[in-house]
C-alpha cells in the first residue's frame, strides 16, 4: 500500500548502520490536522532504508516535505510471546510546494493528503479530521465519479 502525506521535516536523525547489509535512518514530520474544535498537532516518525536513507539530505528541518510511503507491519515471538511492529517506509521526498500542494501560512497542507496512489487514482480524501457529511471525519471521492468503495 503507498501513501502520501505532506507535512514538515520536524527531526532528521543520522544514519544507522544496523548490519552490514541493511541500513536505515529516520526523520520525524510534524502535520496540523484543522477540526471545527481546534488545530491538532500529530508526529510521525518515519524511516529511510538501505540507498534511500540518502534522500533526506537536500532537506532541512523546517521544511515543508511530501513523503511518499508504505506501511509495513512484522509479527516475532521471543519467550513464547508473540510480538507486533509497524513500521512507515518512505521511499520518495520531494519539496511540498513541487508537489503542487495548498499550503497555509503554517507551511502544512490544510489536508494532510493521505492518498493511495496504489490503486489508479483513487483518494481516500483524508480531510484532517474536518467532516462534511456524517463520515467521520473522512470522505471517499472517485476519479470518475462513481461508488468505487472497497466495501
Amino acid at each position: 500500500m503507498s501513501l502520501e502525506i505532506i507535512g514538515k521535516l520536524l527531526v532528521k536523525y543520522d544514519t544507522q548502520v544496523v548490519s552490514d547489509r541493511f541500513k536505515k535512518r529516520e526523520f520525524v514530520l510534524e502535520m496540523i490536522d484543522e477540526t471545527p474544535n481546534g488545530n491538532y498537532t500529530n508526529y510521525a516518525r518515519m524511516q529511510l532504508v538501505q540507498n534511500k536513507t540518502e534522500l533526506l539530505d537536500r532537506f532541512n528541518e523546517g521544511d515543508s516535505v511530501k513523503v511518499s510511503f508504505n506501511i509495513k507491519g512484522s509479527k516475532y515471538e521471543k519467550n513464547g510471546t508473540t510480538s507486533y511492529f509497524t513500521n512507515l517506509d518512505a521511499w520518495r521526498i520531494e519539496p511540498a510546494d513541487a508537489a503542487g500542494s495548498d499550503m497555509n501560512a503554517g507551511g502544512y497542507s490544510q489536508n494532510s493528503g493521505y492518498e493511495n496512489a496504489a490503486s489508479g487514482g483513487y483518494n481516500s480524501g483524508y480531510n484532517g479530521g474536518r467532516s462534511d457529511s456524517n463520515s467521520g471525519g473522512f470522505s471517499a471521492t472517485s476519479t470518475d465519479g462513481a461508488d468505487d468503495l472497497p466495501f
